[in-house]
């Protein structure tokens, strides 16, 4: 990468900005070679998700304040070792692994808010787990702000026939259920802020 830094014109103009939209493709075409169950196309896709990883290091350590590839290889195993106590250190293991793992992250990370660190870019249904989940293993007491969760468990196929009724009756309604999703949740997150400032 960094002969192609210096060597490829078109690798040479990019930025993390530019590569973006190759972070997120290979992304997904990496989550697609999962669900194909085709060990080879994981491989190569998990190695196309890696180079954009080594690009995006590659970058960092041209600036004299950057970082590199070493950097952030030790960074995350560094994470990895605070966060797994009752491994690397003389700790039991947590009943609710989850929940000890949320509380332990926003520790470290210095967080205020159940909804810091929820990436706004995600769908609104993935978002919409994430802050749910963690609204639970944060203690967020919802019902004091009149919200009821349902929290019966359900079945896969059930969820996914279920909520591809709901997108049918949607469009048959002219709804979006992708922007829907979003407003609900934005009153969602509302009535976390509003538990997280006033528990009363």
């Amino acid at each position: 990468m960094g002969i192609l830094r210096t060597d490829c014109p078109w690798d040479a103009e990019q930025t993390h900005e530019s590569l973006v939209q190759y972070l997120v493709e290979e992304t997904m075409e990496t989550v697609e070679a999962i669900e194909s169950g085709v060990e080879e196309h994981l491989r190569e896709e998990l190695g196309d998700l890696l180079l954009q990883v080594v690009f995006h290091a590659t970058i960092a350590a041209e600036r004299s304040d950057g970082f590199d590839i070493d950097d952030v290889a030790r960074a995350v195993a560094d994470k990895l070792i605070a966060r797994h106590p009752y491994i690397f250190e003389a700790e039991d293991v947590p009943d609710d692994l989850d929940a000890t793992w949320e509380q332990r992250k926003r520790l470290l990370k210095g967080r205020t808010s159940t909804l810091e660190g929820v990436p706004h870019q995600l769908s609104a249904m993935h978002r919409a787990s994430k802050v749910i989940g963690r609204s639970g293993s944060h203690g967020v007491d919802l019902a004091g702000q009149g919200i009821d969760l349902p929290t019966e468990p359900i079945e896969a196929d059930e969820l996914g026939r279920t909520i591809l009724g709901l997108v049918s009756r949607a469009r048959a309604s002219g709804l979006d259920p992708e922007q829907v999703t979003r407003d609900a949740l934005r009153t969602l997150e509302e009535a976390i802020v509003r538990a997280e400032t006033d528990p009363s």
